[in-house]
């Protein structure tokens, strides 16, 4: 009882586990006084028995791995029943690790009831381990199982709480970036480090659906990145997607459901997990994580990694989402300038067939007559038809410059200037621009056209994002306003804190474009603006001073309203 409560104080006295097992074995050695000693474990994955500590074992010996029943130690691990072995020389079933052991003892290792191992010492002498010693080695063993359990414990703890803090770091990090590409490789770098996995790919779905395109992977080698993509129908990573559920692979190198052995071979892939990117209840790819050895991944392990992939699909589909935002604001630009384009071709048309028409009527006033044989009779049928030539194109250019008339229907302002914000709200977040909007309910519904009211809208949105050059407000408020004639108008403010306008600039503000000096903000896009807002029989005012911020005021009848 007293060796047994010195060997518990000092196996107690660690939560390392490789430190308690040394702990283990070197307590169990002193105690029966044998030669050497070694505690052995049986792996989950290779179901071999592994050394993972011993005590007077050479290096060659301790790499010595037994199936469960082979050798002494094994066929403890198989009955779960201890063995003292006097001669280990008159004992088939002995393999040797010593040239110079004689007797064995070795006892089961139980934790939670279930054979996990053997604890085994070992002497160079005959019958060196009594009755007495077999009851004592086991009382140690079913101390040491204590502790094994609970340094197994602790160090599941250790390892959720290190996975749950690097995993709220990697959501961190993969959400500060709206680049698909720089997110899709912090995704697998961080996924690789929080598994500590020996290399991490991601594959996305083609548009097809059909197929899985590898997108990015961290420490893979240009073999695997060149790799064809995987038919989802046929592929084991297809089965996740399929499934949308979690995939353990022991060893993918001989796997037949694995496409790549051999590729799994060169690259020194082993065991596999694989989880599905869910966005919106629909897998749209899957994050794989191989080790460089067997390895089991605990359900902890799992459901850190799905956590990660929720996350990450999150990301990229906040990724793409801001793509597609680029696009279509990019979009809505190249169609401001060439909008701007045509009232400018308008108006220099207009501009050119002013005098152009005083030239025909001046030119028919001085009734050139010449004989058929003057050379200035040509001329002037040359220049008649040059004239008559110019104003065609003057029309063809008003004709397709002209504003097309807008196509009226109900419109809700309120619902218009909701999916604005959607569209713009990265744009001005990035620009750490602060979106306000205050929208009076049950707001009156107005005449318009939607596409044009939408480009309008935009235009004053984005000019005021290019006021504020360090971040700022922007606040769109709705509400009803009656006039002087008792009737009700919808009023649509638009109020940033930017750099604010001259009065030279709010007198140009939506007139000609030949006028303008700012090749954007405030000059061609009002231009449009107001074309557009008036076309709608509405009304547009600036409220502004320089230094203190601009309103932009736009009051719509109501559809109750006489126009």
């Amino acid at each position: 009882m007293s060796l047994l409560y010195q060997v518990s104080s000092v196996i107690h006295s660690t939560l390392d586990s490789q430190e308690a097992l040394q702990l283990i074995v070197s307590e169990a050695v002193r105690v029966m006084e044998a030669t050497s000693g070694s505690l052995v474990l049986i792996n989950p994955n290779t179901h071999f028995l592994e050394i993972l500590a011993a005590q007077n074992l050479s290096s060659s010996a301790r790499k010595l791995k037994l199936r469960v029943g082979e050798g002494i130690t094994g066929w403890v691990a198989w009955h779960g029943k201890p063995v003292r072995c006097g001669d280990v020389t008159q004992d088939a079933r002995y393999v040797s690790v010593r040239r110079d052991v004689r007797s064995e003892l070795a006892v089961p290792l139980e934790v939670q009831g279930e054979v996990r191992g053997v604890i085994n010492v070992d002497s160079d002498r005959v019958n060196a381990f009594s009755v007495d010693d077999q009851n004592l080695l086991q009382e140690l063993a079913r101390q040491a199982s204590k502790v094994i359990h609970n340094t197994w414990l602790y160090e599941q703890l250790r390892l959720k709480v290190s996975l749950f803090e690097t995993l709220a770091n990697v959501s961190r990090t993969i959400n500060s970036t709206l680049n698909l590409d720089e997110a899709l490789r912090v995704i697998t770098r961080e996924a690789c480090e929080l598994m500590r996995a020996r290399m991490c790919s991601l594959m996305l779905l083609n548009e097809t659906g059909e197929w899985l395109d590898l997108r990015a992977s961290f420490g893979a080698g240009e073999a695997y990145i060149k790799k064809p993509h995987l038919s989802v129908g046929e592929s084991l990573l297809g089965v996740v997607v399929r499934r949308k559920k979690a995939l353990q692979v022991a060893n993918v190198q001989s796997d037949s459901r694995y496409q790549n052995v051999e590729l799994a071979r060169k690259e020194n892939l082993v065991s596999l997990l694989s989880v599905p990117l869910i966005f919106s209840g629909q897998a749209i790819g899957t994050i794989n994580v191989y080790t460089a050895k067997h390895y089991n991944f605990s359900n902890e392990e799992i459901k850190i990694l799905s956590a990660l992939a929720e996350l990450s699909a999150i990301a990229i589909e906040k990724a793409r989402l801001y793509e597609r935002l680029v696009d279509v604001e990019e979009q809505m630009r190249q169609n401001e300038k060439l909008s701007a384009l045509g009232l400018l071709a308008a108006e220099v048309a207009h501009e050119i067939r002013n005098p152009l028409t005083v030239m025909k009527l001046l030119y028919h006033s001085l009734n050139l007559k010449f004989s058929p044989g003057d050379p200035r009779a040509k001329d002037s049928q040359v220049i008649e038809s040059k004239m008559e030539h110019l104003n065609k194109i003057v029309e063809q250019i008003l004709d397709f410059a002209r504003t097309t008339e807008p196509k009226l229907n109900p419109v809700n302002l309120n619902d218009l200037i909701e999916e604005l914000g959607l569209l713009v709200r990265h744009k001005l977040a990035n620009q750490n621009i602060r979106f306000v909007r205050s929208l009076q309910s049950n707001l009156p519904m107005v005449m318009g056209d939607t596409p044009q009211l939408e480009q309008a809208f935009l235009n004053l949105i984005l000019n005021a994002a290019e006021s504020m050059d360090n971040g700022g407000s922007l606040t769109i408020k709705t509400y009803i306003s009656n006039t002087k004639s008792g009737s009700q108008q919808v009023i649509l403010d638009f109020k940033d804190t930017g750099k604010g306008m001259s009065q030279e600039l709010r007198q140009r503000a939506f007139k000609t474009v030949l006028t303008s000096t700012k090749l954007k903000g405030s000059g061609l896009g009002l231009a449009i603006v107001g074309r557009i807002i008036e076309s709608h029989q509405g009304k547009i005012t600036i409220l502004s001073k320089t230094g203190r911020g601009t309103t932009i005021r736009i009051s719509f009848p109501t559809m109750t309203s006489p126009s």
